[in-house]
């Protein structure tokens, strides 16, 4: 993408697609995981829980990130838009494809059952955390760049 504009309008769509999926976990997952989990239980914490309320969990988990990403990507946007930085773009897809990997493993794990899509979700993260390292140093390179200018002023 070549405008910053296009992130804004990418970060607002994966945030509206958030907000749908979160409020399809709260009102329409339920009945969808008691049948697809009936009578299993997994450990969380230590605990022992039906594996629905494990899912449930892990499908809510999956639309926080996207959300906190989508947001993530329209400030991205801004900030682009007025200094654009090649940091800038590489994390702007990091968060992209972070939230494909990281909720769209998780979502399809958890609606579909398949337990060996849990082993791409970590390299989801992994572009996420990515993505937030090249945007600190895209705000360090902006940083230097003002400092260096404020001194040749002086």
């Amino acid at each position: 993408m070549k405008s910053s504009r296009s992130w804004i309008v990418v970060g607002a769509i994966l945030a509206a697609l958030s907000v749908v999926l979160g409020a399809f976990a709260a009102h329409g997952l339920e009945g969808r995981l008691g049948t697809l989990y009936a009578n299993e239980v997994r450990q969380i914490a230590g605990f022992e829980v039906p594996a629905s309320f494990k899912y449930a969990r892990d499908f809510t988990t999956a639309a926080t990130y996207q959300m906190y990403h989508a947001l993530g990507l329209i400030l991205l946007g801004l900030v682009a838009g007025r200094e654009p930085r090649r940091s800038h773009w590489l994390a702007a897809w990091c968060f992209v494809l972070g939230i494909a990997l990281f909720s769209g493993s998780l979502y399809m794990l958890v609606l579909t059952g398949q337990r060996w899509l849990g082993a791409i979700t970590p390299f989801g993260g992994m572009l996420m955390i990515l993505g937030w390292v090249l945007f600190a140093l895209a705000a360090l390179a902006k940083t230097d760049a003002s400092e260096a200018e404020e001194q040749e002023t002086d």
